[in-house]
């Protein structure tokens, strides 16, 4: 079955369990539904991942730097995330060593980076493969033309890479695989409340269609408020910002080993990767009050990016050979988006909720925080469990039976 299957529901197909949204956190959500023994159905206007879950920095990780905010839970909820998804999706998702250099100047100290990285072992259950190290000066040469200049320190963690959109369809197929429907193209158009829950009016490649189900999951990421107000009555919402990140695709792959960096103007993180064979280079965090379906990298944004690569590696003369946008969705606030939680948050009203927010690497966790909720409103499936998403093996779609 492919990623982007157009197969369609039923006219008047009922479900227990609707789900708007094939990105991750969506896929994870009827994954979880369908092996609890619900009846489910995943609805994606376009393909699988094709919004923000296709345009992430393709990382697999506990989020070192959301120790500066004390966010232990959710580093440590990633971590055990991170350890689960290398065991059940060995071939999407990998391990590799990431390198931190500090320079004279930097704003991270030395300090503060090693109880980090020690902190961060801690959390990850101490791993004997997981240990940091300090880099010694004799290696530097060696770091794929890292600016040694001003260079005091280079520490070497562990964390893992992976393919987002294929890991989004590989997650898609497990859920097939235990007769989930799965539908795209397939856009909704209008849902209204009923006794019985929800009934929903989709637009697919052949008409119209209308479905029924108990409990609607609305996981539209940047969209979750315009499906919101798609909903009679309208289920409520949560005030949000969105927030553009940008990538960059480079043309020469600087090394097969990851880099965490300091931006000199701003002291934001920037991560220099290996993409196959080019390097990718991100992020950004610029405000966005557009059209979700309109995002554009900015001049100003591969400026900023290409700067810092220049700054750290000024010798490397590869070229953009392609580029990406994606929108992270943040709940409203006061400050900086770098400063603002990135734990997940939900709206939920009667047999409704929606996601907000959330990481690649917690899905799975999401999709049980998820799959609790939809418990208490409906109960034990009747079809008894399929499976456990902790348990469940993933692989690359194409290679799927």
């Amino acid at each position: 079955m492919a990623g982007n299957n157009t197969d369609q529901p039923h006219p008047d197909s009922h479900f227990d369990v609707v789900v708007i949204g094939g990105g991750i956190q969506g896929a994870g959500v009827v994954q979880a539904a369908q092996a609890a023994g619900y009846n489910c159905l995943i609805l994606e206007k376009n393909y699988w991942g094709s919004g923000t879950s296709s345009k992430s920095s393709k990382l697999i990780h506990g989020g070192l730097r959301y120790l500066q905010s004390w966010e232990f839970s959710l580093v440590r909820e990633s971590l055990r995330e991170r350890s689960l998804l290398l065991s059940l999706a060995p071939q999407l998702v990998y391990g590799n060593w990431f390198y931190i250099p500090l320079y004279k100047g930097s704003r991270l100290r030395a300090w503060q980076l090693r109880a980090g990285l020690t902190l961060y072992w801690l959390l990850s259950g101490c791993r004997s493969d997981a240990r940091f190290k300090v880099i010694p000066p004799a290696e530097w040469p060696e770091l794929a033309g890292l600016k040694t200049a001003g260079l005091k320190k280079v520490y070497r963690y562990r964390d893992a890479q992976t393919d987002d959109a294929k890991l989004t369809s590989a997650v898609i197929q497990s859920a097939a695989s235990m007769g989930a429907e799965v539908c795209s193209p397939a856009e909704v158009i209008a849902a209204e409340s009923t006794p019985e829950g929800y009934r929903v009016l989709i637009k697919t490649s052949v008409g119209q269609r209308t479905v029924h189900c108990r409990f609607l999951v609305n996981a539209g990421g940047p969209w979750a408020n315009r499906i919101a107000r798609r909903i009679t009555p309208e289920p409520g919402h949560l005030e949000v910002d969105l927030v553009q990140g940008i990538h960059l695709l480079l043309d020469r792959k600087i090394s097969d080993r990851c880099f965490y960096l300091e931006s000199p103007s701003d002291g934001r993180a920037v991560f220099v990767l290996p993409w196959y064979n080019t390097t990718l280079l991100g992020t950004t965090e610029t405000g966005f009050d557009g059209d979700p379906d309109q995002v554009l990298p900015t001049a100003a944004e591969r400026d900023y990016l290409l700067g810092i690569l220049r700054h750290y590696f000024p010798d490397y003369d590869g070229r953009v050979c392609g580029e990406m946008a994606g929108l992270r969705v943040l709940p409203k606030a006061t400050g900086g988006f770098h400063q603002r939680s990135r734990e997940v948050e939900f709206v939920e009203n009667s047999h409704y909720l929606a996601i907000y927010g959330g990481k690649l690497t917690g899905y799975r966790a999401t999709a049980e925080k998820v799959l609790e909720r939809i418990g208490k409103k409906l109960g034990p499936a009747s079809a008894g469990r399929r499976g456990d998403t902790c348990r469940l093996p993933l692989t690359p779609a194409a290679e799927q039976p």
